[in-house]
């Protein structure tokens, strides 16, 4: 996971948050036929200030894949920007055990109880 800044802010713009990344176009690969193999229309987006990194290249348009990375990146940023909330600690009072373990002893006396007697005893 990346380390995030704390007061750092996602921009609300497409525009604004290409401006904080490097923009690499580059071919890709796989079905498509020609018009893939001869177009850059794959996008790899390195966001500056974090060092994340992501790539779209299923469309055969590079506008639509700078979306899709610009869409990819909000999410990375988004999740390398949580914190999660701290666990608070809970245990059982006194009183509590005290009970689970009072109502163990009737339950324990009352299946004694149903034992088979035993004629060596009497």
């Amino acid at each position: 996971m990346v380390a995030m800044d704390s007061d750092y802010r996602i921009p609300e713009t497409d525009s604004a948050l290409l401006a904080q990344c490097d923009v690499t176009t580059f071919r890709a690969t796989g079905p498509g036929g020609q018009s893939v193999n001869t177009t850059d229309s794959a996008v790899r987006l390195k966001h500056l200030p974090t060092g994340i990194v992501v790539v779209a290249r299923r469309e055969r348009s590079q506008y639509l894949n700078k979306k899709a990375a610009l869409a990819r990146l909000r999410l990375k940023i988004a999740e390398a920007a949580y914190e999660a909330p701290e666990r608070i600690a809970t245990r059982k009072t006194r009183a509590a055990k005290e009970t689970v373990l009072r109502v163990k002893h009737i339950t324990a006396r009352r299946k004694a109880t149903r034992r088979k007697v035993d004629p060596a005893e009497e």
